[in-house]
């Protein structure tokens, strides 16, 4: 059985051996640690609860044909998805066994789930643009083909949803662009306070348009290794957000302040920190701000021309510059985004 066990433990996944008796002989480390340390000598029913699992086993063992089942259960609190290969071996010149191999199909799974979902969202964000365009272009080619105050009331809302559709497949490219550079880190030397200095110039008429006081005092430059443009594009999308859903009489401080050396970040490093007093956001929805197209009200998102990606570019881009976001916030008081980012050490 040392032959055995030295051959189990060169697996890269988990895996046992099953006896003719139906005990098992052997498992290697990650089966162990999926099943018990104490498994060995056991039958396998009392590791290997699973219905399919057994009858998988069972039916392998009498007449030694291999099969693939896939079955989930709980792990860790959470739940994981399995793909077990059950195969006749021959455990010595007279006797036989099964072989059972165990494949963790979980990230994979998420990950389709997530491609489904993406889809899915994406399909539904342009269908409510395209449904109105369509719409309004059979009525135009209709009934108001004559009809001049109805074409103008009807083209500016065509312009509008156009231009919704255009926002959003400007993000999804944008986002597509980030992740696929995520793991390349950009090392040339960018001001921060130049970069915001900019951004504030580019929204302070939206600032003024919505009632807002827009705040930033600039002061030395601050240096940081990083992509001037996405860094540009994660504070505007700070700063835009803070404004438009900061609500009636606005103020919106972009602050810059050394941040204490961070073990994250393994050095020392700046915060820029985005705060509005405007409604605030329930808590139970901050550990999900990032995700790609979640809102906290909907409705009021796509009133505003909110693609639900902006906050996931930001992340994306963040991580890339190996920095941090972290957002607080409570119903009432405001919200604060935090971006800490490591200092330029050249």
């Amino acid at each position: 059985m040392e032959v055995v066990a030295s051959l189990l433990s060169g697996l890269p996944v988990a895996a046992v051996l099953v006896g003719p008796d139906a005990r098992i002989l052997a498992a290697n480390q990650a089966a162990r640690e999926m099943l018990g340390q104490a498994i060995e000598g056991r039958h396998f029913l009392t590791a290997m609860r699973q219905p399919d699992l057994r009858a998988a086993i069972e039916a392998t063992a009498s007449d030694g044909t291999q099969r693939s089942i896939s079955y989930q259960t709980a792990q860790d609190g959470r739940d994981t998805t399995f793909r077990a290969h059950v195969a006749g071996v021959a455990v010595d010149a007279r006797a036989r066994g099964v072989l059972v191999s165990f494949e963790d199909l979980t990230e994979r799974e998420q990950a389709a789930q997530m491609r489904r979902d993406f889809v899915a969202n994406v399909s539904h964000e342009l269908r409510t643009p395209l449904t109105a365009l369509m719409g309004f272009i059979e009525t135009l080619q209709g009934p108001a083909r004559r009809d001049e105050a109805a074409i103008d009331r009807f083209l500016a809302i065509m312009a509008r949803e156009a231009a919704r559709m255009e926002r959003l497949v400007r993000d999804l490219l944008s986002l597509s662009r980030v992740e696929g550079e995520e793991r390349v880190r950009p090392r040339d030397p960018v001001d921060l306070v130049g970069v915001i200095a900019t951004v504030v110039t580019m929204l302070r008429p939206l600032a003024r348009e919505r009632g807002c006081t827009l705040r930033f005092a600039p002061g030395k430059p601050c240096l940081v290794p990083g992509n001037a443009d996405q860094l540009q594009q994660v504070f505007t999308n700070l700063v835009e957000n803070a404004i438009k859903y900061g609500g009636a009489d606005n103020r919106v401080e972009i602050t810059l302040a050394p941040h204490p050396d961070d073990v994250t970040l393994r050095g020392p490093a700046i915060a820029v920190t985005v705060r509005d007093r405007g409604p605030g956001i329930d808590p139970l929805h901050i550990p999900r701000l990032t995700e790609r197209f979640y809102r906290v009200d909907t409705h009021r998102s796509r009133e505003m021309g909110g693609t639900g990606l902006g906050l996931a570019i930001v992340k994306h881009i963040v991580n890339r510059h190996r920095g941090r976001l972290r957002i607080t916030s409570r119903p009432g008081e405001g919200s604060s985004f935090a971006v800490i980012l490591p200092r330029w050490d050249g």
